[in-house]
């Protein structure tokens, strides 16, 4: 009792460690997924950033490099343009960014100049209907943009001005309030920017897709403000986790350069972009002096404060946007192929928990197996000394018979030829039970290591029941039982050693009369069924319990009741049975019920030859 309890509290104990293991792998892995959902979302956010910056550098390069003094536009000389343009050409990656420039200045019936890339010239040009449609867009000051995303094409004014082009170094600040506000200069003309659409989705766009995310884990997606499909690389994208906008002027943190040859030698390693013409009027005069200037690079509304250092060739301006442009043009959506950031960290978590729970499993299976198997190790051990015991049982009385029997013949305790031969038949059967015993416990032990080697030739049903009742002859007449035969006509041979068969059947007889209860009646049947032999052995006897029939054939088993009534055995017959029928192929059954008899089937697979 006290082992059992043992043994309960040791698995419960086992079960509950099992499960705070699982509570705490469960938590464990909920945290390190939130924890990699927020790191992946951190990682597509920068890399959605690093696309965009790439993207609207590109444009922005196409843009402020291009800024020119009005003077050169009023008196037609192109040679800073040309020396910009080809500066640009042979510095981009992407050459065929810039599909045409136009010139076009703000008066009325004025033609557009187009740009002759060849002959390094702007030529008057009639109208095409595109540059018409969008002249119609930007000429008014309310509606102008510096973006026309879908056609597409950049607008650049060039402004009325007297002041000179400096260079900039841009930085922001946050006192808004700081300068008075100014009024935005008159527009002389504007310059117009074609780009070329492929080299936007063919090029610049797949190019970054391919840098930034050239896994594939994400669907990427750029859509015009109108949610039109611009471009994509896999499926279209739902919902979003991350999106930025493209086509951004808002240049902060660069170098505005007039003349690339000045710039001093320790700034050549920053980004150096374009010049930016100063339209305003001083605020304050000193050393430093300060103005106040209205438009800016992107040529968009804001106040910004520029200090000049005289006698100083790089002048620094500072500035404050204080008008936001609406820079909802195109726009790159980003999602997992999953669905979702979320969707792709909790299907890992639960993968992760699968194979964690999995070896949890495989542990707990483990430990239940060892401790399956030391409680089958123990029951064996028990039935091996119960086994033990028995043997030394039934060794014990026929070797006292001959001990007595070989002492009074010794001693001359009789002298008479009837006694002595009645005295020499005793030791005979005597001995006969003995080689029975030691012969079926050498079969059990061949048997298990495998050096049995079965005699296999045809045989009959017809001869196995015959020779089985003729060797169980002797306890069948000494136990007054009566036999009855059922073999069915013409049955097909048996392929099998007929010997080993023959013991097997003989274990069935010798059980059914050693368990007979009184009823001294057995019944050997035989017939064919299913393409197999099934040859039966039933009685009235005892009977077997329900709890025991699932383990009768294991060896060294016997049952409670068995031993309660102390009915002699081993433990053996039925196992060895269940050996020999395996051997050739077949299978024991064993139907029972307590106190109405049993009945054992032995079904063996008919001769394959004809």
């Amino acid at each position: 009792m006290k082992r059992s309890w043992f043994l309960f509290i040791s698995i419960a104990s086992l079960a509950a460690l099992f499960v705070l293991l699982g509570v705490l792998q469960y938590n464990w892995l909920s945290r390190v997924s939130d924890a990699d959902a927020e790191k992946m979302q951190k990682r597509l956010n920068s890399d959605a950033e690093r696309f965009a910056t790439d993207f609207n550098r590109e444009i922005q390069n196409a843009y402020f490099n291009f800024q020119l003094d009005t003077e050169n536009w009023k008196k037609r000389d192109y040679r800073e343009f040309n020396e910009r343009y080809d500066f640009w050409h042979g510095k981009t990656a992407y050459p065929t960014l810039i599909a045409n420039f136009y010139f076009i200045e703000n008066r009325d019936g004025v033609k557009p100049l187009v740009y002759d890339a060849e002959k390094h010239t702007f030529n008057e040009t009639e109208w095409p209907q595109t540059l018409r449609d969008l002249y119609s867009r930007f000429s008014d000051d309310k509606g102008f943009e510096p973006i026309y995303d879908d056609i597409p094409a950049l607008v650049l004014p060039v402004h009325e001005s007297d002041e000179i082009a400096v260079r900039h170094i841009f930085i922001r600040t946050g006192d808004k309030n700081e300068l008075p506000p100014a009024e935005p200069p008159k527009r002389y003309g504007y310059l117009v920017i074609m780009l070329d659409r492929p080299t936007l989705t063919e090029g610049i766009l797949p190019d970054l897709a391919s840098k930034y995310f050239p896994d594939n884990d994400f669907k990427l997606a750029v859509q015009s403000k109108d949610g039109d499909t611009v471009f994509q690389t896999q499926d279209a994208v739902a919902t979003p986790d991350a999106s930025t906008n493209l086509f951004d002027l808002s240049a902060d943190n660069y170098f505005i350069f007039a003349n690339r040859d000045l710039i001093p030698p320790g700034e050549k390693k920053r980004e150096v972009l374009v010049n930016q013409r100063v339209e305003g009027h001083s605020v304050s005069k000193g050393r430093i002096e300060t103005r106040t200037i209205t438009g800016g690079a992107s040529s968009q509304s804001g106040t910004f404060r520029l200090e000049i250092k005289p006698d100083t060739q790089l002048r620094t301006k500072v500035f404050d946007r204080t008008a936001s442009p609406d820079n909802e043009h195109w726009r790159l959506l980003l999602q997992h192929r999953d669905g979702s950031i979320a969707a792709f960290t909790n299907g890992t978590k639960w993968k992760n928990l699968g194979v964690s729970f999995g070896i949890l499993a495989l542990i707990a299976a483990g430990i239940a197996f060892v401790l399956i198997s030391a409680q089958r190790a123990k029951r064996l051990a028990q039935r091996q000394l119960d086994f033990v015991s028995s043997v030394s049982h039934e060794f014990r009385t026929p070797l006292a018979v001959i001990y007595s029997a070989g002492e009074n013949l010794g001693d001359g305790v009789t002298t008479a030829p009837d006694q002595i031969s009645r005295y020499g038949n005793l030791i005979k059967a005597e001995g006969k039970k003995l080689s029975g015993m030691v012969e079926q416990i050498l079969e059990f032990a061949g048997a298990r290591s495998g050096t049995i080697k079965y005699k296999f030739a045809e045989t009959t049903a017809t001869d196995l029941i015959d020779d089985a009742i003729k060797g169980c002859d002797s306890q069948i007449v000494e136990n007054n039982f009566s036999v009855e035969k059922d073999i069915a006509d013409n049955l097909p041979p048996i392929e099998g050693d007929h010997e080993a068969l023959n013991r097997a059947i003989q274990n069935l007889i010798a059980n059914s009369i050693k368990y007979g209860n009184g009823k001294k009646w057995i019944r050997l049947s035989a017939n064919n069924g299913d393409g197999r032999i099934k040859i039966a052995v039933e009685d009235h006897g005892l009977g077997i319990s329900k709890r025991d029939l699932a383990h009768i054939f294991e060896p060294f088993y016997r049952a409670k009741d068995v031993v309660d009534a102390q009915i002699h055995g081993n433990g053996l017959g039925l196992s060895l049975v269940k050996q020999i029928v395996d051997a050739h192929g077949g299978k024991v059954i064993a139907e029972s019920e307590v106190g109405k008899g049993s009945r054992f089937v032995i079904e063996l697979p008919q001769s394959k030859t004809k």
